[in-house]
């Protein structure tokens, strides 16, 4: 807001964002976790995340899907962090949502549950060791 963003969003849509963050942070966190156990080093687990630093750069955050070269637009689209995106941009300017909020929590659902399984997969391994 200090260099210029004006949101449009009503205190309900503020706490639809503030929920859609949770939701995204928990799912994320999940995955965290599964990278965290599986990995042999310190190294291993801090660099095990960074590509989860890129899949924004590849979604809507910096410019429209469509504007993207066709190789990139598929995965730009339907890549997780676009309907994270779009559903936050949505609510916080008051442009249409679309499916946007239920690709968004479809994505976090799919990426909390595997990530469980993958998690606790690796700990019992773990363990039994």
């Amino acid at each position: 807001m200090a260099i210029g963003f004006r949101p449009t969003a009503t205190p309900l849509e503020w706490m639809a964002v503030a929920g859609v963050i949770a939701l995204v942070a928990y799912s994320i966190s999940w995955l965290g976790v599964a990278m965290g156990i599986q990995a042999k080093s310190v190294e291993t687990a801090s660099n095990m995340p960074l590509v989860l630093t890129v899949l924004p750069l590849f979604g809507s955050g910096f410019v429209p899907t469509d504007s993207m070269p066709v190789w990139l637009q598929w995965f730009a689209q339907y890549q997780p962090f676009t309907p994270f995106i779009e559903t936050i941009r949505g609510l916080l300017l008051g442009t249409p949502l679309g499916w946007n909020p239920v690709f968004a929590i479809g994505w976090c659902v799919v990426i909390v549950a595997a990530s469980y399984g993958w998690s606790r997969a690796l700990y019992e391994r773990k363990s039994v060791h």
